[in-house]
């Protein structure tokens, strides 16, 4: 018998998995919970008694402010490996990208709700994490390799944390004081040193001397999450994945 936590926030379909499982002989749900921050207290008391479930049957979209895959990565930290089953209906960039970087290589699966509701189905996926096996549905794997490749040719990507931070909050038209407030920084002559930084790391201090149109530039590049270069004469063009300008408008 596999002892197992199912965490799902849909009351209805928790309780009647919970059941399913039970009905196939050979899983005892444990615990079930509708939050990430429930199962990182069932497994605070677990630990603290030496106890582990065999695995967790895990939804993606949770209550709470954490979702599935964070939740997993929280626990796994002191529990290495625990298997763990993700299934999710909803197709969301910020899911696969927590997937990407969560370094989770082992003891997993990763599937589509829509096609693996019966419990019947979700049991192989179980035994198979268990034995230290992982599956993830062809089609989420296409869209993590899909949310990485944009990443890795994100602006974004060239720039450090806070510069990210800073980029998002141009975009919302806040003013180098009022992102000063917001990042605790009591100078705001910081947000200028780290604007500066932006505009070096995505060339626009090359082009231009004036900061109100580098500080514009910025914004647009960080709205539209794509490398955007202006010549002397200010044309833009825009940098594609084999390094080539085409004409942007």
């Amino acid at each position: 018998m596999l002892h197992i936590l199912v965490v799902e926030d849909n009351e209805k379909l928790r309780n009647a998995m919970v059941k399913g499982l039970h009905d196939t002989g050979k899983i005892v749900v444990d615990f079930h919970c509708d939050s990430g921050e429930a199962s990182l207290n069932y497994f605070s008391i677990l630990n603290e008694q030496s106890q582990s479930p065999a695995g967790i049957l895990m939804d993606v979209q949770l209550a709470g402010a954490m979702n599935g895959i964070q939740a997993a990565i929280e626990i796994r930290r002191e529990n290495p490996r625990l298997p763990v089953v993700f299934y999710s209906i909803q197709d969301d960039d910020g899911y696969y990208r927590d997937f990407r970087n969560s370094g989770i290589l082992s003891h997993y699966a990763y599937v589509k709700k829509s096609n693996y509701l019966l419990p019947q189905m979700i049991l192989p996926l179980l035994q198979d994490a268990v034995q230290g096996r992982s599956f993830i549905d062809p089609e989420i794997e296409e869209r993590v390799k899909e949310v990485w490749h944009r990443d890795e040719n994100s602006p974004m990507s060239l720039l450090e944390p806070n510069e990210q931070k800073v980029a998002q909050m141009l975009v919302k038209g806040m003013t180098n004081e009022h992102i000063a407030t917001v990042m605790g920084f009591r100078d705001k002559r910081t947000i200028s040193r780290i604007n500066g930084q932006i505009y070096s790391s995505w060339g626009l201090n090359n082009s231009t001397s004036d900061e109100k149109v580098a500080r514009t530039r910025a914004v647009i590049i960080a709205q539209q999450d794509k490398m955007i270069i202006w010549d002397e004469q200010g044309n833009a063009f825009l940098l594609d994945d084999n390094g080539e300008q085409n004409p942007w408008h």
